[in-house]
């Protein structure tokens, strides 16, 4: 077979959630399929370095300004060339012009659900979420197969869009394999001298997007500070300190401002050390299709604290303490008991060990590589 991967944004320094899947998926399709063609459709940029070809594994540079040029103007212009058997589109969304038979991943439809708004703080998920919502409904009509990323997303696929089941597929993601290396205390240090990070603390990923609940994670963050004598400073990555100040004036928590630590952009090289370092992983999102950094915080051997709704109990298991993202004191609560219980952390640590054993990149390459024949 030919087949073609849009791979669009892999080359970009600040890589995120779809970008490291699409990277890890290729990655894995290299080592495990060495008898078909495959052809990756990027993006020129300055991380070319992260994606090598190999004999059967060809890198396309496809131009473009926009994103949406990119794959509405461009992709199919190239992906005719090379005669593909099929394309597969990672993102959410295909050119709507292409001839050619396509798969296409639907990460969430989070965007199309009624009344999930994405923050206007950031332009770039604004005009992002506008696009979808023209763009996916007709993508997914014209796909000859959707791929999903939860059980739980095919449902919802199947309830917004009017779907049937037999045409969608679910591909767990995983975690990277770095997050399974032995950090030694000195690699350690030099993570924490690089990030400023205190001796101990929790992490928490944060970002603009209403979904991540940054709100109620420091209005709960505050509960916890009350309850304990000597609380653990929270670090918080991906957001910058003028964000921060607006949600603490308000959220009416200005005077955690000291106790609160800012990463900023975390390279993926160096999650490891930031999930390890940490005492308690707080994951405590409205709404996610999957939940990657669950994964990797229990590769690290560090305990986690995560939503009872959405995908998250569907990816945790039992390896994870499991809150209502709504309820600011249950969070604040259960961070101080498990912070002070350390066999109940220790239990979880050793849960989420064997958790990961259900999720590899190898394993979702090989259910890719089945649905193309499919196709």
């Amino acid at each position: 077979m030919r087949i073609g991967i849009e791979a669009q944004r892999i080359f970009r320094t600040k890589k995120h959630g779809m970008d490291i899947v699409v990277l890890e998926l290729i990655k894995a399709l290299q080592e495990t399929d060495k008898d078909n063609q495959y052809f990756i459709f990027v993006k020129k940029g300055d991380d070319s370095g992260c994606l090598k070809e190999t004999e059967n594994f060809k890198i396309i540079e496809v131009p473009g300004i926009s994103y949406a040029d990119w794959e509405q103007l461009f992709l199919p212009v190239y992906a005719s060339k090379y005669k593909l058997d099929v394309l597969h589109c990672t993102s959410n969304t295909a050119p709507l012009f292409y001839s050619g038979q396509t798969v296409v991943t639907l990460h969430d439809v989070i965007f199309l659900e009624p009344g999930k708004q994405v923050s206007t703080n950031n332009w770039y998920q604004f005009l992002g979420k506008i696009y979808r919502k023209m763009i996916v409904p007709a993508s997914i009509r014209k796909a000859k197969h959707i791929v999903t990323v939860s059980n739980f997303e095919k449902d919802r696929i199947k309830e917004v869009l009017g779907i049937a089941g037999e045409n969608i597929s679910v591909v767990y993601n995983a975690f990277g394999k770095h997050f399974r290396n032995n950090i030694g205390y000195k690699e350690l240090g030099q993570i924490r001298k690089k990030y400023n990070l205190p001796e101990q603390y929790i992490f928490y990923i944060g970002n603009t997007d209403p979904k991540k609940n940054i709100y109620k994670t420091l209005r709960a963050y505050r509960v916890y500070c009350i309850k304990v004598p000597a609380p653990l400073p929270l670090v918080i990555a991906d957001i910058s300190p003028e964000f921060l100040e607006t949600i603490l004036e308000a959220t009416n928590t200005t005077t955690l401002r000291e106790n609160i630590r800012l990463t900023g952009y975390i390279h993926n090289t160096d999650l490891p050390g930031i999930y390890k370092a940490a005492s308690l992983f707080l994951y405590p999102s409205l709404r996610e299709s999957f939940g990657i950094p669950l994964l990797e915080s229990m590769a690290s051997g560090t305990p986690v604290i995560t939503s009872n709704t959405s995908a998250l109990p569907e990816v945790a298991g039992n390896a994870a303490m499991l809150v209502d993202p709504s309820n600011e004191r249950m969070i604040g609560d259960s961070m101080a008991n498990l912070l002070s219980d350390i066999n109940a952390a220790s239990v979880l640590i050793e849960q989420g060990y064997s958790r990961i054993r259900s999720f590899s990149w190898s394993i979702s390459a090989d259910k890719l590589l089945t649905i193309y024949k499919s196709v």
